[in-house]
């Protein structure tokens, strides 16, 4: 590439990416509140972020007064976000980190009320995934992001009630860390990210794999994010995955537009053990064919 047309380049590239950010700032959300310092938004982006169709939603939650974090897992198994948010009682809830889809129980370490549920699983090469490098701790009210230090069993030490190791991180003080371009990174999917902004929590969902939501990149997430000014981000797991729920709500209280609906062809196609973030996704818009998660977090539960 000459000089010429690499500036050309990095000159449209700068551009398309302000234009995205003034996008970004300036729409204009639906709100509803749910609870006294708990906001749910929604916005659709008209084929006009990232060069697409974008449909977000995101729960706010100021973590002051009754308003509490807090991680719902199960060790072997699998059931819906929506069955973990009725079973505690809670206001609200979303998929958390990466699970065993064919044994259930998470691939990545997860401690709940001070108990570890699940141990991180490492590679065969006795490696750590990218998702099993960073960690969102709960202790009491207060949440924090944290980064692999490089030690072993580094998640044992985390000091906190509830900690889910998961990743990677899209933002770490206001800045967009250092992210692979490997397919899972640069391919645009659903996808489900925490964030911590000031003294709230933004839970966030985005569509994906639909005409009216292209879903995203991880840098794309990672953009959205800094410029919704959150400080600190984690991704959760994604595709299928992503699931944003409120009791009381309609559809099951399913907020978002699960990708995991199947046509009856592709429901009797499935065998165990097969890719669902492979498989074709559906081009129905609606709230069925949410996925069983291994762990979910939740807001406003309560104690059993």
């Amino acid at each position: 590439m000459t000089p010429l047309l690499l500036a050309f380049f990095l000159t449209t590239l700068q551009g398309s990416a302000q234009s995205d950010s003034l996008t970004v700032v300036g729409a204009k959300w639906t709100e509803k509140k749910l609870a006294k310092g708990v906001y749910l938004k929604h916005y659709w982006f008209d084929s006009s972020l990232f060069g697409a169709s974008q449909n977000i939603n995101i729960l706010e939650v100021r973590l002051k007064g009754k308003n509490r974090l807090d991680v719902a897992a199960v060790p072997h198994s699998r059931k819906l976000t929506s069955e973990f948010g009725t079973e505690y009682e809670a206001l609200a809830g979303i998929n958390g980190t990466f699970f065993d889809m064919k044994n259930g129980g998470s691939e990545d370490y997860i401690r709940v009320d001070g108990e570890t549920v699940n141990e991180t699983r490492l590679t065969k090469a006795n490696k750590r995934a990218f998702h099993q490098k960073s960690a969102l701790i709960i202790d009491g009210k207060k949440v924090r992001i944290a980064q692999w230090d490089g030690s072993d069993n580094w998640e044992q030490h985390l000091a906190g009630e509830d900690v889910m190791v998961t990743g990677p991180l899209l933002l770490q003080d206001h800045q967009v860390p250092a992210l692979d371009t490997t397919a899972f990174y640069v391919k645009r999917h659903p996808r489900t990210a925490v964030a911590l902004k000031g003294d709230r929590l933004l839970l966030v969902a985005v569509d994906g794999r639909n005409e009216k939501a292209a879903g995203m990149s991880l840098p794309e997430l990672a953009s959205f994010l800094k410029w919704m000014q959150a400080d600190d981000a984690l991704n959760l797991d994604g595709g299928g995955s992503t699931t944003l729920w409120v009791s009381g709500f309609a559809d099951g209280g399913i907020i978002n537009h699960p990708s995991d609906n199947p046509q009856m062809e592709q429901a009797k196609a499935y065998k165990p053990g097969m890719d669902l973030d492979n498989f074709p996704a559906s081009e129905k818009w609606d709230r069925a064919g949410e996925r069983t998660v291994a762990n979910v977090l939740l807001v406003n539960k309560k104690k059993k």
